[in-house]
């Protein structure tokens, strides 16, 4: 087997973004205490007669923050610094990640597209996939179990590394054996976040290394670039998610250029903590490769890079369920089937997931 390597070049990226200091929060004190320690001295030094009404205190800060110190930014533009992530008493885990945004702690991460499907949110989590996935009999009938462990840790309250693929795939397939996936690392940045509309939007780039095993189709080409965007809003009480990216190899004659559009949207029963949601994806082969399976691609999971692909359109639907026993976990299901005539390789899946926050 043969296996090709190009190293990342993403990485120099952050350098940039990091020497963006994020706004630091102010410590965490009693401005009241402050105030009322000021005002008992003032009324014992006017007691004996000591008072100097130029020493009076002009720049006290009044109740309306409500005993605590305010933060920078108002709330209303970009780069609101009022971010849970950073709050200065909490401890960075292994003393880099800070813990992920609460502000928006109503929101559950997307379902399906699992790779590229990119939640807007700043995290620090893991999350655990599974997927049960059934390959239609045109592309060799069977099915695959992929097992994964995506993660995601912020260094700032704007800028996190993210690990989006990786794990281990077994099939029944003809066509696809047993093996390890490729491996997708990248950025995620915030652009724009208000917490009092909740509305969200970040951007980013991830690089697709391959070294996963061929016999699975996978570590073909010599890596694939993903651009994109990611947004989220809160409506009539529920979320409506869209992401939008460009998955672009560097070697064109082994995997396909493919874009793609997904959008979740999602709604809580009551104040249970279960969310009903609902999801589809729209994926645009742009150009095709000089290879694979003539007239068949892979959808989100493989990229065949084959030829006779370019201008098909796959649509996918899906629906499901998840539970948020509290703001740091989310356990989900949901089932996706195609919504076009064309299916390539997907005639329906299973989606798993279980994400624990810090």
């Amino acid at each position: 087997m043969k296996h090709r390597f190009l190293a990342p070049v993403v990485f120099p990226i952050a350098v940039l973004l990091i020497s963006h200091t994020p706004i630091q929060a102010q410590d965490n004190f009693s401005w009241k205490s402050v105030a009322s320690l000021a005002a008992n001295d003032q009324a014992e030094a006017g007691s004996t007669g000591d008072a100097d009404p130029a020493q009076a205190d002009s720049t006290t800060p009044t109740a309306d923050f409500d005993g605590v110190a305010p933060l920078e930014g108002d709330g209303h533009g970009l780069w609101d610094s009022r971010c849970d992530a950073c709050d200065p008493v909490d401890p960075r885990l292994l003393g880099m990640f800070v813990r992920s945004d609460t502000r928006f702690s109503k929101f559950i991460s997307p379902m399906t597209n699992p790779v590229y499907f990119e939640d807007p949110r700043t995290l620090t989590e893991a999350r655990l996939i599974y997927l049960r996935h059934k390959v239609p009999l045109a592309a060799g009938a069977g099915n695959l179990n992929v097992v994964a462990l995506q993660v995601r840790a912020a260094l700032t309250e704007r800028l996190s590394i993210i690990a989006t693929k990786d794990g281990f795939v077994t099939s029944t397939n003809a066509l696809i054996d047993d093996g390890w996936a490729d491996v997708n690392v990248g950025l995620k940045y915030n652009l724009f976040a208000n917490a009092q509309t909740q509305t969200l939007l970040s951007g980013g780039v991830t690089f697709e290394l391959p070294v996963g095993s061929t016999r699975t189709l996978q570590g073909t080409g010599d890596g694939l670039f993903h651009l994109y965007l990611t947004g989220g809003q809160e409506i009539a009480g529920g979320h409506w998610l869209s992401a939008s990216g460009f998955l672009l190899p560097t070697n064109v004659t082994e995997e396909s250029q493919i874009w793609y559009w997904s959008n979740h949207f999602d709604h809580e029963l009551g104040s249970t903590g279960i969310y009903g949601l609902v999801e589809v994806n729209w994926y645009h082969w742009m150009r095709s490769g000089k290879g694979g399976i003539p007239g068949v691609e892979g959808g989100d999971l493989f990229n065949f890079g084959s030829t006779g692909v370019a201008g098909n359109d796959i649509v996918t639907g899906a629906f499901g369920i998840k539970f948020k026993p509290g703001e740091r976990s989310e356990i989900g299901i949901a089932w996706e089937l195609p919504l076009t005539a064309r299916e390539d390789v997907l005639d329906n899946r299973l989606t798993v997931d279980w994400i624990l926050r810090y």
